[in-house]
């Protein structure tokens, strides 16, 4: 996720799509499918897929968990415990706010929460009726961010975008663990390890302020070294991959108000602009040939969405 703090950041961050090795724009055909509450705090920003086309987002603000139907109707699942604070002592951003968002097969959504407060902030679960109930105490002065889920070993890796670093936490719950704490994983002034997949044997994870999308090698449950698969990704956020390997990405870009896609040589190229109703997107699915764009508006304040893309034909 980005919050953009300042005027000064926001001139930084638009100013350039990219500034690592690019091809061609290829756009993406696409439409806004949902439009989402500003004033409601509504800022979407993750989102998992359920088999039916229902996208399971994290409204930020509102401290969320709702599920979007395919035709559009937005229903709210879950609201997350207030801190006593009301949010002001939340690391960098001063609110709390709901962030990754993982579902499983049986429709249990696992969410992560940044509240500045020890007695909330963590990793829940929710089940389909149910409420939620936080698994994993997560650092107070950090801020969980990004959440995957590995199913050989039944662990989740989360990012923490103050610390820099990546976690596991067991499926059943309990104390997490710093995986990572990589200097490719750290902030430089902002936030840093941000986005969080795991694919092909290695974690993957975004660095916001270094504008990069890392590979981490699993060997044995263990990390191995950092390789570094691309640069130049001005605000890079969240990201998914296209098909079954690692050979292609999608990914956001925040303060840009862009989407593009990274092949295997870590080049980059536009699929989507803010002439498609991006602001500032924060999260990514892929299903098939269909891109599904969360927009949380944290900056330009103008209109929330959810848009639909289709990859061009390669």
């Amino acid at each position: 996720m980005t919050v953009v703090p300042s005027s000064a950041a926001r001139a930084t961050t638009a100013s350039a799509l990219t500034v690592g090795p690019t091809r061609a724009s290829t756009a993406a055909p696409s439409r806004i499918a949902v439009h989402f509450d500003l004033a409601k705090g509504q800022l979407p920003e993750n989102v998992a897929l359920g088999p039916d086309g229902t996208a399971y987002v994290t409204f930020a603000a509102a401290r969320q968990v709702a599920a979007v139907s395919p035709s559009g109707e937005t229903r709210v699942l879950a609201t997350l415990p207030a801190p006593a604070d009301g949010g002001v002592n939340t690391p960098v951003l001063a609110f709390a706010l709901t962030t990754g968002i993982v579902r499983m097969s049986d429709g249990t959504l696992y969410v992560l929460y940044a509240s500045g407060d020890a007695a909330t902030t963590g990793l829940y679960r929710l089940r389909p009726g149910g409420s939620p109930h936080r698994i994993a105490a997560l650092p107070a002065d950090g801020l969980p961010n990004g959440l995957a889920f590995e199913a050989e070993t039944k662990r989740f890796y989360l990012t923490d975008s103050v610390l820099g670093t990546i976690s596991t936490v067991p499926l059943k719950g309990g104390r997490a663990e710093v995986w990572s704490s990589a200097p490719e994983l750290a902030a430089a002034g902002f936030l840093g390890a941000n986005g969080i997949k795991v694919r092909a044997g290695a974690v993957w994870a975004t660095n916001l302020d270094q504008g990069t999308l890392l590979r981490i090698p699993l060997r044995h449950g263990r990390p191995g070294p950092v390789r570094v698969a691309a640069t130049g990704l001005v605000g890079i956020d969240d990201f998914a991959f296209v098909g079954a390997g690692d050979h292609q990405v999608i990914a956001t870009l925040n303060g840009p108000n862009a989407v593009v896609s990274i092949d295997a040589a870590g080049r980059s190229r536009p699929l989507m602009t803010a002439a498609d109703g991006l602001q500032n997107p924060t999260s990514v699915a892929v299903r098939g040939r269909t891109v599904y764009v969360l927009s949380a508006a944290y900056s330009t304040g103008i209109d929330p969405n959810l848009a639909v893309a289709t990859l061009p034909l390669r």
